[in-house]
């Protein structure tokens, strides 16, 4: 099942990652399963990126990569130096954790999605947006 992610956050006008392909293993019924399977994909990456053999020994960026990563908002070789492996179990417990504490809001077609565990319909080629909610800080005087 594909669908399109998108990433914003209430401080910054520009997306993160505006309207990415992603395909799922299977289709969610709930919003947990959905999370589940979004944090799983992206910690699958992230261990196989760490070991990665293709790694060239030395890194250069070409033209159109620089502007690549400009227009993301972040020019770099994409180097990892802490060769850890991430924790499934615990990236996945962050995720929810991190959402019933109110820190991100997921919208699918335009819908919040509030409870995650009621049914959920996500439809092929559906977008959905995770939104980063900021916490505000400051004086109280």
């Amino acid at each position: 099942m594909n669908i399109y992610i998108s990433l914003k956050s209430l401080a910054k006008r520009k997306n993160f990652i505006t309207k990415q392909p992603f395909e799922m293993q299977k289709k969610p019924n709930t919003l947990r399963e959905l999370i589940t399977q979004v944090v799983t994909q992206n910690v699958d990456t992230f261990n196989n990126k760490a070991s990665d053999p293709e790694t060239p020994l030395i890194n250069f960026l070409s033209n159109s990569d620089i502007e690549q990563q400009a227009q993301a908002g972040k020019v770099g070789f994409q180097t990892l130096y802490n060769d850890k492996q991430a924790d499934l179990t615990r990236a996945i417990e962050t995720a929810i954790q991190a959402f019933k504490d109110g820190l991100y809001r997921v919208f699918i077609n335009d819908e919040e999605a509030e409870q995650l565990d009621s049914p959920l319909e996500v439809t092929e080629e559906a977008e959905v947006v995770f939104i980063r909610l900021t916490m505000l800080t400051g004086r109280m005087w």
